[in-house]
């Protein structure tokens, strides 16, 4: 099954469904449990029936144990992007970096005691997601609120399309209040905060996961 350290996978007990905001599939529990195991119809009933009498020796949330074992994340040293390689990413992905520098700073960060460097954008948890031109990750995962004090909420999944969407607009500062997910998994954390707004623009991929995304955002959210 895909491995993914964003743990997007969502499982609904409640209506035996689950869905992969990563990929977009999705399907009942025993197609889920078909795919993780790589089992028959049948053995996938059985192994169901161990779970629900709590002795499966398998997990749904195979996201999760995988996030245990990523190794850590230390930051060594914050300050203002300069480098001339992660510059030359922005430029190449065609991200104004007059912009990006107002958003991002430059982080170096260490694994398993390799020294590295990366864009860094902050989060609300006061962590970084960590982008450069062979690294995607972050020290830990939460969404990003700007705040402009306007009825109207604009959604970005990741902080390259909020910059992207700046470049676009030629704006060093957005318009509207923004909320970047920084992973699909983090939905959930913006249901309260959406209905409070008049309006809600979202600008996701537009591929199954997104389209996904958005029919989540409707069931909580009308304004979207």
């Amino acid at each position: 099954f895909r491995e993914d350290l964003d743990a997007s996978l969502k499982v609904d007990y409640n209506k035996n469904l689950w869905i992969d905001y990563g990929t977009g599939d999705g399907g009942t529990l025993i197609d889920l449990v078909m795919r993780m195991e790589n089992c028959s119809n049948g053995k996938a009933m059985q192994l169901l029936q161990q779970r629900i009498a709590g002795s499966a020796s398998f997990s749904f949330h195979r996201e999760k144990e995988l996030e245990k074992q990523e190794p850590s994340i230390s930051i060594q040293k914050i300050s203002t992007l300069a480098n001339p390689g992660l510059l030359s990413y922005l430029s190449e992905r065609g991200i104004n970096t007059r912009i990006a520098r107002l958003h991002c700073q430059e982080v170096h960060y260490s694994v398993k005691g390799n020294t590295y460097f990366a864009l860094g954008f902050r989060n609300d948890a006061g962590g970084y997601e960590l982008r450069n031109k062979y690294f995607k990750g972050c020290t830990s995962k939460d969404i990003t609120f700007v705040k402009a004090g306007r009825d109207t909420c604009q959604l970005f999944e990741g902080f390259m399309d909020y910059l992207s969407f700046l470049t676009l607009k030629n704006w060093q500062y957005p318009q509207t209040d923004v909320i970047i997910l920084n992973s699909l998994a983090n939905l959930p954390k913006v249901s309260n905060r959406l209905t409070n707004y008049g309006n809600v623009s979202t600008f996701l991929d537009n591929d199954a996961a997104g389209k996904n995304a958005v029919q989540e955002l409707r069931s909580f959210c009308k304004q979207v």
